[in-house]
């Protein structure tokens, strides 16, 4: 049975006429009238009543219109569906993010802003590690994510870096620091400091940009706790047990206890809020996503 006997079968059950039924589907009666007779052969049940010209749906008929329109629609929604998805309109896309780069406002209004231009497209999110993410990336497990290191280890990955974001030293309310009257902080005044360092797991991440820039400058951090949430190392600093360097978007957390003092200059240490994705991804919702993040960071400047 082909998808054409359907179709020719609710043409001629919807006319109750041969020849009307054939004008309609743009076919010759005679072949029309074959193939209805070909179709209740294989079924093996008479779904007309045939009066003259006039032909009727029995019961079993009126039974298989039913199941025929249904399959019908389910094979036109098919359709519609997987041109929607070639045009990248339907489908999935999993995101997933490092905790500091979900603190950034650009991260969720991307998000936001995705939801709304594809809203038939279901979005799944995860928060993570940036070593776990990209790995996740590699194995197809998820499609893009937000991070803030480079993925030039990863060789089945790129990435398009979104922004540049100024890191600040968040420093306990009560801390000497807290209170210099000079207008930023350099990398030298982090030296013989009780320092919060936040790391990822396999090196990658905003730890080794500070280390870096630290070595560079010679200054050597005393470290007295690592933790391997940002957000925890902000809750440390609150608590007076040292302090840290966090990107700027997290100065919003625990005002009345963390102090952010800028760097002078303002842009003497930075970290980049990227988009990583696999070099080989050719889903246009993929597309979609990785052109409304580049559009939307450029609105951001």
């Amino acid at each position: 049975m082909e998808l054409r006997h359907l179709r020719y079968f609710v043409a001629v059950a919807e006319e109750e006429h041969m020849t009307r039924a054939a004008a309609r589907l743009c076919i010759q009666q005679p072949p029309l009238s074959v193939q209805i007779m070909a179709l209740e052969e294989e079924l093996g049940v008479k779904l007309f009543t045939r009066a003259g010209k006039r032909i009727q749906l029995n019961p079993a008929g009126k039974l298989f219109l039913g199941e025929a329109r249904e399959i019908l629609t389910r094979v036109d929604d098919a359709k519609e569906r997987v041109r929607r998805f070639d045009l990248g309109e339907e489908g999935r896309m999993r995101i997933g993010y490092t905790s500091s780069a979900s603190l950034h406002q650009l991260t969720p209004g991307i998000i936001r802003a995705f939801r709304s231009a594809y809203p038939l497209i279901s979005l799944e999110i995860e928060e993570g590690a940036t070593h776990d993410l990209l790995c996740a990336l590699e194995e197809e497990r998820i499609d893009a994510a937000f991070v803030r290191s480079a993925v030039t280890k990863y060789t089945t990955l790129d990435s398009i870096e979104l922004i540049k974001e100024d890191m600040v030293v968040a420093v306990p309310v009560q801390h000497a620091l807290a209170s210099a009257r000079k207008e930023g902080l350099r990398l030298s005044d982090l030296g013989h400091q009780p320092f919060i360092l936040y790391r990822q797991v396999n090196g990658s991440g905003i730890k080794e940009m500070l280390l870096e820039a630290c070595g560079a400058a010679g200054v050597e951090l005393e470290v007295v706790q690592e933790v391997r949430r940002i957000v925890a190392a902000i809750q440390l600093v609150a608590a007076g047990l040292g302090i840290s360097v966090v990107p700027r978007s997290l100065n919003s957390m625990q005002q009345n206890n963390v102090v952010y003092r800028t760097f002078e200059p303002p842009a003497a240490l930075t970290v980049p809020l990227s988009l990583a994705f696999r070099r080989s991804a050719n889903a246009q919702a993929v597309r979609r996503f990785i052109s409304l993040s580049q559009e939307l960071a450029k609105v951001g400047e």
